[in-house]
C-alpha cells in the first residue's frame, strides 16, 4: 500500500494592511504651495494659458502645470524663467508670497529658500520693498553645484557679487570669473550667467541687486 507523505501545517499569513498613499507622501513645502498659488494668480491676470506660459518661457506645460499645483519644487533656473516673463526679480516674486517686509529683519526671521535639486541656498536677507531699488541676497552653493540662467529676470539689472567664503566662478557675457573670498564682481546682467563653486568646500557669497 502506497504512503501519502505527512504535509506540515502551513502558518497563517496575517493580512498586510494597504498603505495610503497620501499618508506616505511626504508634505509639501509651505512656501511651495504658497509660491504655485502666486505663479498661477500671475498667469491668470495675463489671461495665458499653459500653452502659451510655455511658448514665452520655454518651460514645458507639464512643468509649468506641475509648479503651479505645488507637486515640485521649482528649481532656481525654474523661477528665473518665470521672472523673466513676469518682469520681476526672484526676490521681489519670493517675497510676493510672505506678508509686507518690515523696514528691520532679524536673522531669524530672514526668508531662506533651497533649489535641493543643484544644492543652491537662497537667503534674502532683506528682501525687496516697493519704494526700493535695491536689495541683498546671501548665497551658498555646495561643493561642485553649478546654476546656470539662461537670461536675467529683468534685462539690465545691476549685481555686485562678494565672495566671504570659499571660491566661486561666474561666468557672464562669455567671460569666466574667478573669484576667490574677499573678491568683488560687479556688473550689468544682459545675457546668460552661470555660477559654480569652484573649490572642494561650500562657497558663501552677497548678491546685492539693483533695479534698472
Amino acid at each position: 500500500m502506497k504512503q501519502t507523505a505527512a504535509v506540515e501545517p502551513v502558518e497563517p499569513v496575517e493580512p498586510v494592511e494597504p498603505v495610503d498613499a497620501s499618508e506616505a507622501a511626504p508634505a509639501p513645502d509651505p512656501v511651495d504651495v504658497r509660491l504655485a498659488a502666486r505663479l498661477a494668480e500671475l498667469r491668470a491676470e495675463r489671461g495665458w494659458s499653459l500653452g502659451e506660459l510655455a511658448e514665452r518661457s520655454g518651460v514645458s506645460r507639464s512643468t509649468l502645470s506641475r509648479a503651479e499645483r505645488a507637486e515640485i519644487s521649482p528649481t532656481a533656473s525654474l523661477l528665473n524663467r518665470l521672472c523673466h516673463v513676469y518682469g520681476r526679480t526672484m526676490s521681489r516674486l519670493l517675497s510676493e508670497v510672505e506678508a509686507e517686509p518690515a523696514l528691520l529683519l532679524r536673522a531669524a526671521e530672514q526668508d531662506v529658500w533651497e533649489d535641493r535639486a543643484s544644492g543652491f541656498v537662497r537667503r534674502s536677507v532683506s528682501p525687496p520693498h516697493p519704494g526700493l531699488r535695491g536689495e541683498l541676497v546671501e548665497g551658498r552653493l555646495a561643493a561642485g553645484a553649478d546654476i546656470a540662467y539662461d537670461r536675467p529676470p529683468v534685462p539690465g539689472l545691476e549685481q555686485h557679487i562678494w565672495v566671504l567664503e570659499g571660491a566661486l566662478d561666474v561666468t557672464a557675457q562669455d567671460v569666466e570669473h574667478h573669484l576667490a573670498a574677499g573678491d568683488c564682481l560687479r556688473l550689468r546682467v544682459w545675457g546668460p550667467t552661470r555660477f559654480r563653486c569652484a573649490g572642494d568646500r561650500e562657497a558663501r557669497y552677497v548678491l546685492a541687486v539693483v533695479l534698472p
